[in-house]
């Protein structure tokens, strides 16, 4: 019960942002809204994963991790011209060189740190491993969940449609209603451990739950709600393949993105990532599965067809 409620605050407190970034309230264009929460999670998830890695001797340089977790999520739209106004359409793959050389840059900036403070034997490349691996797994992820609401849709023109809210909110309806589903239905018909070593409480059945959940949210968002939350001159067009490769695929990654996360707390030999959510546990523990699903969902509406 716990869970559920704690659950349902965070949908109430999501929704009014969704809907405030859908109008573009105050005048604000799009993403404008939901950058700031995707920067606050990102935030969160970073310092997280860095405490689980600092139990592993890989601790990464937080402020290093953290400006990572900004500065690639904020370059993914300031390079997208979608963000610049909300008429404008363009190219999911208009970003994509930018977010790359602000990954670099961040490396780069975590060896000049390390260079700056050396001393031998203090553990310089356990560091650098360690912010590697958080910008890789937290910071360029979370670029992919921003370039989702700034994705436009191609036309026959060769141009491309103003983006809609379709291509996000597909991707977590997808993940969520997967990760409902898969407690459900893995709770009370879960017989068969998926990794019992790994993640003793995942079962084939709750995964086989996970998929139906994630297609039916699929098919809600890009077929009834579709139009609802599509705005004038956005497009018809949807993820390659539509609603059943989305709904599978995005699943899977999600799925992923889980067993990802209870590979890192076994190995630290821990529960969950923090206690910031309460029941939920950290926000590492809210948005593991979307880290993964994201560039997945990324990748099939950059294949769309055009409309």
């Amino acid at each position: 019960m716990a869970r559920v409620i704690t659950g349902f605050g965070l949908l109430g407190a999501f929704l009014p942002l969704v809907w405030a970034d859908a109008v573009g309230l105050w005048g604000a264009g799009p993403a404008m809204w939901l950058l700031p929460l995707a920067l606050l999670l990102g935030v969160g998830a970073a310092i997280e994963l860095a405490g689980i890695l600092a139990l592993r001797r890989l601790p990464p340089r937080v402020p290093v991790l953290v400006a990572g977790c900004v500065g690639l999520p904020v370059t993914a739209a300031l390079a997208s011209p979608a963000f610049h106004g909300a008429g404008r359409g363009g190219s999911p793959l208009a970003a994509a060189g930018w977010v790359v050389a602000a990954l670099v840059a961040t490396m780069v900036l975590a060896f000049i740190v390390e260079i700056v403070v050396y001393r031998q034997g203090e553990g310089a490349i356990e560091r650098l491993a360690g912010s590697a691996l958080g910008l890789l797994a937290v910071a360029l992820p979370l670029s992919f969940i921003v370039s989702l609401r700034l994705t436009g849709t191609p036309t026959y023109e060769l141009g491309w449609h103003p983006p809609g809210l379709v291509p996000l909110l597909a991707m977590i309806a997808a993940v969520k209603a997967g990760d409902v589903c898969a407690y459900l239905v893995g709770s009370t018909l879960g017989r068969s451990r998926m990794a019992p070593v790994l993640s003793p409480g995942k079962t084939w059945e709750g995964a086989v739950g996970s998929f139906l959940g994630a297609l039916v949210a699929s098919w809600i968002v890009l077929g009834p709600l579709r139009g609802m939350l599509t705005p004038a001159g956005a497009g018809t067009a949807g993820p390659f393949g539509g609603w059943i490769p989305h709904g599978l695929l995005v699943g899977a990654a999600g799925i992923l993105g889980d067993l990802s996360e209870s590979l890192l707390k076994r190995e630290a030999g821990v529960k969950d990532s923090g206690a910031t959510l309460g029941a939920l546990g950290g926000v590492l523990d809210l948005v593991d599965s979307l880290l993964v699903a994201a560039p997945v969902a990324w990748l099939l509406w950059v294949m769309a067809s055009p409309s």
